[in-house]
């Protein structure tokens, strides 16, 4: 059915697809959330401080 040297690579496929996949899972479910509210956050403290340093001149 299959050489030896075809297994393997069909191995090596799976595994660059799976880390691949669990890569992007991480991505889109951790770090991009996480960058997306940590730049959120910095634009609303900007703003407040603005809005208090015009309050205050």
């Amino acid at each position: 059915m299959f050489d030896f040297d075809q297994y393997l690579g069909f191995i090596a496929f799976l595994t660059i697809l799976s880390i691949g996949f669990w890569l992007m899972i991480f991505l889109l479910m951790f770090v991009v959330p996480y960058w997306l509210g940590g730049n959120l956050l910095e634009l609303y403290k900007e703003k407040r401080e603005a809005k208090k340093a015009k309050r205050n001149a």
